[in-house]
């Protein structure tokens, strides 16, 4: 038979009342109010909390305090993370962030989900599906990640929206439930380049 914690990863019913899941979610809320209760001058403390907290956290990971998260051992993310204040994991299923992906402030993700059925949601039951998001992705403030969604590359996703269904790469997504505005267009990186130029150019002017 499989226990609580190989049925929880795998997606299936489970209950999370169980020794070895409690166990590890204490672990898991011990670290990040730790790492949420640094200070600006602990740069070298934070850093080793986040590379206890979870399953792996590339180069240039950072979160701004505070952070919460279930477990925080079921999360991987890649070089160059960046999560403003508020962020909220929950990882009973697998959470997966790839390289350059930068969160606005109350950006929550989510895998937990409840049977839709009341009685049976009543006996505790509950399951989890991954959450996966790939490389260069910004999320604008108080964007929500439902269960089993997979957000493409060069992707933006707007203040706000409840991402439900997967996203593809190269877009701009917005609303609720989220959905993809229009792709990212050679246009939109001419423009940028013209307002990097401009910026560089003018710092080089000072």
């Amino acid at each position: 038979m499989k226990t609580q914690k190989e049925r929880m990863l795998a997606g299936e019913l489970y209950i999370a009342d169980n020794p070895e899941l409690g166990r590890e979610m204490r672990r898991g809320k011990r670290l990040a109010r730790a790492y949420s209760q640094t200070t600006e001058g602990e740069g070298a403390y934070r850093s080793d909390l986040l590379k206890q907290l979870f399953n792996k956290i590339g180069q240039n990971g950072y979160l701004e305090p505070p952070f919460h998260t279930d477990y925080g051992s079921n999360t991987t993310i890649g070089d160059n993370f960046y999560a403003n204040y508020d962020a909220i994991f929950i990882d009973v299923a697998p959470i997966t962030i790839g390289n350059n992906v930068f969160m606005g402030p109350r950006v929550g993700l989510y895998t937990a989900g409840h049977p839709i059925d009341a009685e049976i949601r009543a006996e505790q039951l509950e399951y989890g599906l991954p959450i996966t998001i790939g490389d260069n992705v910004w999320f604008g403030g108080n964007v929500v990640v439902n269960p089993g969604v997979t957000i493409g590359s060069n992707v933006v996703i707007g203040s706000g929206s409840i991402v439900t269904k997967d996203i593809p790469d190269g877009v701009v997504a917005v609303g609720n439930p989220c959905h993809v505005l229009r792709e990212i267009t050679t246009q939109d990186r001419d423009y940028w380049e013209k307002q990097k130029a401009a910026y560089y150019a003018d710092c080089e002017d000072k």
